[in-house]
């Protein structure tokens, strides 16, 4: 069962097996001892686990249920390295409690993303999110600037499930943190490039588009880390406008270089933020939907609010892929300026 899954569960256990022995070799014994306690067998077991796990993959019994000798489902493998029964042998107390560990895990999840909308002068805003798996690494946000601007933050982790809801979260922190003391979206990115390159914790990379608007001058100063680009309707010129990425995505290349661009938003104007999720969706054929259907949906919606346009584009997007599973996560968020 040597598949795709695996090979994320065997990299993920190395690293982690690398940065545990190197703490310990490192670590002084006052902070093991805070860490562990006097008992450092905790550490030793994890360890076993661990070098159980990574044989068990180079034998092919990793994520084999030991009742049908089947493959445990992926999704329960992403939660549960160790997992070597399949959910039909579950009983029913622990499928009750496997329920309750997904839901606490998609809290979890929701947690990170914002709880309301901002409210923004003539701006009407709606915003959707939807992981392919349990645990997702899109990211949208709202965080005002020092000045008292705005941001708008769309981010893609590279990968899915747990290690990337965790990159999320991570991201989450660093924008809340160096956003609200910053002036410009391009000074955060580069920090947090600063931050992620060589940081041995993070083994991925994320896209990121972060604007910073002013609703006096109805200005969006913005750079674009190797982002999926936001679209720009303006309904009183029907034209169109692709916020092209400036730089490339956090955390791939040593010289970041990025730079900032503006545009004015008028009165009637449509901006659309996404993930790959959407323009990436494919349906039986294989064949994406791609950044053209978008831009369609949003030509034809002028008279419809955000929240009806996001409607909009999912039952477009469902009707698209035919009941094809997402492969990828999904996010939107549509502002109308008024």
């Amino acid at each position: 069962m040597k598949n795709k899954i695996l090979d994320e569960i065997e990299t993920s256990l190395q690293e982690t097996r690398s940065n545990l022995l190197h703490w310990v070799e490192t670590a002084p014994e006052e902070k093991k001892f805070t860490c562990l306690g006097e008992d450092g067998v905790c550490i030793e077991e994890h360890l076993h686990v661990i070098d159980e796990s990574l044989e068990k993959i180079k034998e092919g019994t990793l994520g084999v249920c030991m009742i049908c000798h089947e493959a445990v489902e992926s999704q329960l493998l992403q939660m549960d390295y160790t997992s070597a029964v399949c959910l039909g042998h579950f009983t029913d107390a622990e499928l009750r409690q496997l329920e309750a560990e997904l839901e606490l895990s998609q809290v979890v999840q929701r947690g990170l993303l914002p709880r309301a909308l901002p409210l923004i002068d003539g701006m009407n805003i709606a915003a959707f999110s939807r992981p392919a798996q349990i645990i997702g690494g899109d990211y949208f946000d709202f965080v005002d600037f020092k000045d008292g601007t705005h941001g708008l933050v769309m981010a893609d982790v590279s990968g899915h499930g747990v290690s990337a809801g965790m990159f999320m979260s991570s991201l989450q922190t660093a924008f809340h943190t160096l956003v609200p003391d910053a002036d410009s979206p391009l000074s955060v990115l580069e920090r947090i490039n600063r931050l992620y390159i060589h940081n041995i914790n993070f083994t991925t990379f994320v896209t990121t588009f972060l604007g910073k608007y002013d609703p006096r001058t109805r200005i969006m100063s913005y750079a674009n880390a190797g982002h999926n680009s936001a679209y720009v309707y303006r309904m009183s010129t029907n034209e169109e406008f692709w916020l092209r990425p400036t730089g490339p995505a956090i955390g791939l290349m040593e010289k970041f270089n990025l730079y900032k661009e503006d545009i004015k938003l008028e009165p009637g104007d449509i901006l659309l933020l996404y993930t790959d999720g959407i323009t990436e969706a494919a349906n039986h054929q294989g064949m994406l939907w791609g950044e053209d259907r978008l831009a369609d949906i949003i030509r034809d919606s002028v008279d419809l609010s955000a929240e009806q346009i996001i409607q909009k584009i999912l039952k477009t997007l469902m009707g698209h892929t035919d009941g094809v599973a997402f492969v990828d996560d999904v996010t939107l968020v549509v502002s109308r300026v008024s």
